[in-house]
This record gives structure tokens, C-alpha cells and sequence, in this order.
């Protein structure tokens, strides 16, 4: 995870200034957290121009965890990008009514066939990454609250022992 301090160093991040010393961009809460995965996995399925400028505006304008969202921004890498822009050209194609071409390698280096592809790509990617992002974001909601649930089940369990061994023991009794 980067650190606040090369975060503030980014020379794309630098024009949000005072605005990054905000201490909420850099706590671990469950909302920060959520929200943080939720704009990531969103922007990440963004054609990948300026992620690290517009996953760093939203978590600033939500107030959300800046070195998490800009993390998750980087699953999509020079490996992962083609299959991803694939779906979202197929879910693109599905949406539209269009006939979705197959991964012929021939036909996407092929730079005439790019505007046909572009709106389905645009519109899948907005898709896919909507629904990643919500996703992403009642996950980490489930899965926090699903750990807090546990926490406070086992501070009562702990509670109760605690209870249970002085009312046994004698000695912890008062003397009159």
C-alpha cells in the first residue's frame, strides 16, 4: 500500500494540495474502506487514462481512503486490461443489440475497427465497473460488520466467563 508520504509526493496529485492532508482520507473505517473499494474497482474498469488522477479526486471529494483506491486501481495492469475491456466489449454488444466480434487478435490492432468497438466498449466498461464497484463496496460492508458482530459476541462470551468464575469462587466473595 503506498504511503502518505508518496502520495503526497505524486507529482498527478499534487494539485489537490491541502486538500490530501484531510485526515479522513487516510483512516481505516469501515465507511473509508468501503467507499475506497468502491471507487477503485469503479475507476479500474475505466479506459485507463488518468486512473490515478480521478480514483484520487473521488476518494478526496467522498472522503475515503486515498491508498486503498488507488491500489485497487492497479489490478487493471497491461495483463489483466485485455479480458477486462473484452467482458465489458461483450457486455457493451449485449446491451446495444450489436453483434459482438470474436477476440480475433487481427481485428482489434487493427486501428479502423476501433470506432466500431468504442461505444460498446464505453458503455461495458461503465457497467462493469458500476457493478464492481457496488459490489466491491457491500462486501466490505458485509464482511466488516460480519467481523464486528464477531468481535462483540466474543467480549460477551469473554464477559460472561468472567461473570460466571466469580460467582463460583469463594473467595471472590465479600466478607460482612
Amino acid at each position: 500500500m503506498p504511503t502518505p508520504k508518496s502520495i503526497l509526493e505524486n507529482r498527478y496529485l499534487g494539485i489537490f494540495g491541502k486538500l490530501l492532508h484531510d485526515p479522513n482520507l487516510w483512516h481505516l473505517n469501515r465507511h473509508s474502506v468501503a467507499g475506497a473499494f468502491g471507487i477503485g474497482l469503479f475507476v479500474m474498469y475505466l479506459p485507463p487514462v488518468g486512473h490515478t488522477f480521478i480514483v484520487g479526486a473521488l476518494a478526496i471529494y467522498l472522503r475515503v481512503n486515498l491508498p486503498i483506491s488507488q491500489a485497487l486501481v492497479w489490478i487493471s495492469n497491461p495483463v489483466t486490461i485485455p479480458p477486462m475491456f473484452y467482458f465489458a466489449y461483450l457486455v457493451g454488444c449485449w446491451i446495444l443489440g450489436i453483434h459482438a466480434e470474436g477476440f480475433n487478435v487481427h481485428f482489434w490492432l487493427d486501428w479502423h475497427n476501433w470506432l466500431a468497438v468504442t461505444a460498446p466498449v464505453m458503455l461495458g466498461s461503465l457497467i462493469c465497473g458500476a457493478v464492481c464497484g457496488i459490489l466491491g463496496y457491500l462486501t466490505i460492508q458485509i464482511i466488516w460488520r460480519w467481523k464486528l458482530m464477531r468481535q462483540i459476541q466474543a467480549r460477551k462470551e469473554r464477559y460472561r466467563a468472567m461473570a460466571a468464575s466469580r460467582t463460583s469462587d469463594p473467595s471472590s466473595k465479600r466478607q460482612i
